[in-house]
């Protein structure tokens, strides 16, 4: 992921880039995930417990598609609070060093909205990734599989 670094802007007003330019490859879009553990239970009243639960869950939705959190290209998040703000960037803070190595961080859309499917729950995370193409062995075998099929067709239409 490349961030798109406008001359005429000025930096971004939190962790993440004004634009990414994204690798080629399959999308990968993960559902909006809730600060809830794997037993349901919601993983703290704060904004900054929640936050760090919701990536996690993003992570491990990432994982089974076959990403990491390094493949997302971009972030929507939606707070039930304006005033849960700086405990949301606070818990990004802290996350984000370890998800995002080099420095580089997707770009967000952050909404505040006047709730999320559950009262108790504060913040709600959806991702998108780019998934690497399957290497070039991968894509041989349909394309032999469709000749062979083409052969045996040839056969047919010459008895």
């Amino acid at each position: 992921m490349k961030p798109i670094v406008p001359r005429t802007f000025g930096a971004p007003l939190g962790m993440y880039s004004h634009g990414v330019v994204a690798p080629s490859g399959e999308l990968v879009v993960v559902a909006g995930q809730v600060g809830t553990r794997v037993d349901g239970s919601v993983a703290g009243e704060d904004v900054g417990s929640q936050t760090k639960q919701a990536l996690a869950n993003v992570a491990t939705v990432l994982e089974a598609a076959g990403c990491s959190m390094a493949d997302v290209i971009r972030f929507q998040t939606f707070l039930t609070s304006g005033d849960d703000i700086p405990g949301f960037m606070a818990a990004r803070k802290e996350a984000f060093p370890t998800y995002f190595r080099d420095g580089v961080y997707p770009p967000n859309t952050l909404l505040v909205v006047s709730r999320l499917v559950l009262p108790s729950l504060r913040v709600e995370i959806e991702a998108m990734a780019i998934r690497s193409r399957p290497t070039t062995s991968t894509r041989t075998r349909p394309s032999a599989a469709r000749g062979a099929r083409r052969g045996a067709s040839k056969t047919r239409r010459r008895r």
